[in-house]
């Protein structure tokens, strides 16, 4: 079978992103989450753990010997070369992931959710953009409900990510995710028809 048509899934914090990618599940779709590839590549013993550890110093560790993710978001949101660092070691090793997945994907397109796609570069990565668009309001809303986070906080993660206006300029395909969870799966179910058209 041929390489399947490669949909990058992205947007803010708090878009749907997560819901979607369930959508897709659903319909038998193959998909794969950038942020769960490198959530698994930092645990103990897995291939970015001791890298990270050394970048950051043992007090990154919790009393348990894992990471304490929080607080390194903290640390990195605030030194954009510490940041960077951290991505030199996790984004080479989630792009293998994401290639093995593909080159196993047994279907004719797939669904890759890079919430950074665009911030990363990882264009290249996909086919087809496909955007999930939501208001500031709800977006604010949903994330600060999900995260249990102040609303500023949120606001200052939204003010970080790349503006909504060039993300939608950057979209081959745009979801509207400013209502309910019927007209989301709607949605989906469209874009599902016309993915499968468009597969080679």
């Amino acid at each position: 079978m041929k390489r399947p048509l490669r949909v990058g899934l992205t947007g803010g914090i708090g878009s749907g992103k997560s819901t979607v990618k369930k959508y897709f599940d659903e319909l038998g779709v193959p998909t794969i989450d950038a942020d769960e590839v490198s959530h698994q590549i930092a645990k103990p013993g897995q291939a970015a753990f001791k890298d990270i550890v050394e970048l950051f110093g043992a007090e990154i560790l919790d009393s348990s010997g894992n990471l304490r993710r929080q607080h390194i978001r903290t640390l990195v949101f605030n030194a954009p070369s510490l940041k960077k660092k951290l991505e030199a070691i996790i984004h080479p090793l989630v792009r293998k992931e994401i290639r093995a997945f593909i080159n196993k994907a047994n279907y004719l397109y797939c669904i890759i959710c890079i919430p950074l796609l665009l911030e990363t570069n990882a264009r290249a990565e996909v086919d087809r953009i496909l955007v999930i668009d939501t208001p500031e309001k709800l977006q604010v809303l949903r994330a600060s409900r999900r995260d249990k986070t102040d609303k500023k906080h949120i606001k200052s993660i939204i003010n970080a990510q790349i503006d909504p206006g060039e993300r939608l300029r950057a979209a081959d395909d745009v979801i509207v995710n400013d209502s309910d969870f019927e007209n989301l799966k709607f949605q989906v179910g469209r874009l599902h028809d016309k993915y499968i058209e468009l597969a080679p």
